[in-house]
């Protein structure tokens, strides 16, 4: 069983719940799919975390707020500017030479993780609606896609005639990725959804099996929205946790 993280957003708290909830759920493989960082209060908290995991054996890629502490140029608005240049100072040399080791994307059996957009990663585009995805799905080499960027729990795939169809999965229930057919998962954020719910939001892969099941995990949202604060951040990135908006 494979954990899959994404948009953690040094969002202590929910990344916690996250590997405490899959732990628990067998998992014996973790990837994290990038944006450890930004827009929270615990970057170097959820670091450490990530690079203890992966001396463990799992997965990391480079997301682009994280690609944002090392390269000045990352457009983001100004929020998420504001809340990169005061997370470079909370971060060490040794943890920001950490993600500049980043790969952006992982290729593990027949799936392919990436940050975003698997037609061209670097650029950082997002996943919302079947052009994407088909686009995504037509440049990866894989049989099934898992990306994050969007922040909300999204499934595309191709059907036998080749058109791609779009399905929003019900948490903790299993979908089945039967092959041959091709797949594009878009998973939730751990540390910043927007798709209504605040809880936070991983997945389970089950590679055996060919099910992917998007779990849902509540978290202290106070204490993680008022480390924002008492950060000095913008207070609308404590706000939107409440709202998962």
């Amino acid at each position: 069983m494979i954990a899959i993280l994404s948009d953690i957003h040094a969002n202590r708290e929910a990344l916690s719940a996250c590997l405490d909830h899959a732990d628990r759920a067998g998992a014996t493989r973790f990837v994290f799919l990038g944006d450890i960082v930004g827009y929270g209060a615990d970057p170097a908290w959820c670091l450490r975390t990530v690079m203890d995991r992966i001396a463990h054996g799992a997965v990391a890629i480079l997301g682009n707020h994280d690609q944002a502490v090392f390269a000045r140029g990352t457009r983001m608005n100004g929020r998420a500017a504001a809340a990169i240049d005061w997370t470079r100072a909370q971060l060490s040399p040794d943890a920001a030479g950490f993600l500049r080791t980043l790969p952006l994307e992982h290729v593990e059996g027949d799936v392919l993780f990436v940050h975003s957009d698997a037609s061209a990663p670097e650029e950082w585009r997002y996943v919302l609606g079947a052009e994407e995805a088909r686009r995504s799905l037509d440049a990866s080499p894989a049989r099934v896609t898992v990306c994050g960027h969007v922040h909300v729990p999204r499934l595309f795939g191709l059907t036998a005639t080749d058109k791609c169809t779009a399905f929003s999965p019900a948490p903790g229930v299993p979908v089945p990725l039967p092959r041959p057919r091709r797949w594009l998962a878009v998973m939730g954020a751990v540390g910043q959804p927007r798709d209504g719910d605040p809880a936070a939001c991983y997945g389970l892969l089950d590679p055996a099996a060919a099910e992917l099941r998007w779990m849902r995990v509540p978290y202290d949202v106070e204490m993680a929205a008022a480390k924002i604060r008492g950060a000095g951040l913008p207070e609308s990135l404590a706000d939107r946790l409440f709202l998962g908006r």
